[in-house]
């Protein structure tokens, strides 16, 4: 056992699935909430309780999204953004992560004011000035919310754009996404947003086949032009689906820690990630919301590990690099100070 946690430990990780509000370290958070005066609670031991879900709470996704509404109560300030932010990448970098891509929905930080497009700045300049201290890939993607609809994320997609990667010569936005409730929200109603985030040259990944049926993943391939599906479980259902992900070479996220807390993937279910695998889908093993799930890239490699085997995870996480929407050319270029 010590063998393997040192070859993961020493393992250099590929992360393309990890959400800001869902992975700011618990005591940032209560930090925060204590200088302003707003923790909820009197102690950081609570606090914990509220942010990361608990054993008795498993299996239920209403619960586990309810995990990262107070971190909002703070992040809706440019230097919060900003500080929550480098607190993710030092505690990615300590987990060994050598390409990080965070996503993040700007519109739920704007209530106090701020634009998207400063909303969107605010976590770029947190990756910016953690870069100087990591030897790190870093890039940002945009996530348009399901139930803010249609329009909302075409407005984002275009603000996105402005602050891509490939325009400038410090970390960008690298790619566009969809999350939120899947139910009542399929993928092909963001057509046109998604239409124009591919015309800026970012790369598109989408959250389908979580808590929806296959038909979704299919949608998100035909219509959105997804590269990459986050989560994908119920992909699996369907035999014809899995040959296309694997023919189009269609990365599917995987989020373990996260798909049995929400219960995607049943308790003492085996995850899908070993039948894609088997049925020659890239994979890539990824947070999600590492807080919330109580996890880091190290946990989830072992994780994973121990139902797919110590070369399998090595190999996902040598392969995973070309699957990045981090850009070499200017991954290699030095960030400026925002």
């Amino acid at each position: 056992m010590l063998e393997l946690e040192a070859r993961v430990a020493s393992l250099p990780k590929v992360e393309l699935h990890q959400h800001v509000d869902g992975s700011i370290p618990t005591e940032v958070t209560w930090e925060l909430m204590r200088h302003y005066g707003l923790n909820p609670v009197p102690s950081l031991e609570e606090m914990r309780r509220l942010l990361e879900i608990q054993d008795d709470e498993e299996g239920s996704l209403l619960a586990y999204l309810d995990k990262m509404h107070y971190p909002l109560w703070v992040t809706q300030f440019y230097e919060n953004i900003t500080r929550v932010t480098e607190a993710i990448v030092d505690a990615a970098a300590a987990a060994g992560v050598a390409t990080l891509e965070l996503r993040y929905s700007p519109i739920i930080h704007t209530y106090a004011g701020l634009t998207p497009r400063q909303s969107i700045r605010a976590v770029l300049s947190g990756m910016n000035h953690a870069r100087k201290r990591h030897d790190m890939k870093l890039g940002l993607i945009v996530i348009a919310m399901r139930q803010h609809g249609p329009h909302i994320a075409k407005i984002l997609a275009r603000q996105a754009i402005a602050e891509a990667q490939h325009l400038h010569s410090r970390t960008g936005v690298v790619g566009f996404d969809i999350a939120g409730p899947e139910h009542g929200n399929p993928p092909r109603l963001f057509r046109s947003a998604y239409e124009i985030a591919g015309l800026g040259h970012l790369g598109l990944t989408a959250h389908a086949g979580e808590d929806a049926p296959a038909d979704y993943v299919w949608q998100a391939v035909d219509e959105l032009g997804a590269q990459r599906i986050g989560h994908g479980c119920a992909a699996v259902q369907d035999g014809e689906l899995m040959r296309r992900l694997a023919k189009d070479r269609i990365v599917v996220e995987c989020c373990l820690s996260s798909n049995y807390n929400t219960g995607a993937v049943g308790r003492g279910a085996p995850h899908p990630i070993a039948a894609f695998l088997e049925a020659g889908v890239p994979v890539a093993i990824c947070c999600d919301n590492s807080t919330v799930s109580r996890t880091d890239q190290t946990r989830e490699t072992l994780r994973a590990a121990e139902q797919i085997g110590l070369d399998a995870v090595e190999t996902i996480h040598r392969e995973s690099a070309a699957y990045t929407f981090i850009r070499p050319e200017r991954a290699l270029q030095d960030a400026d100070a925002d």
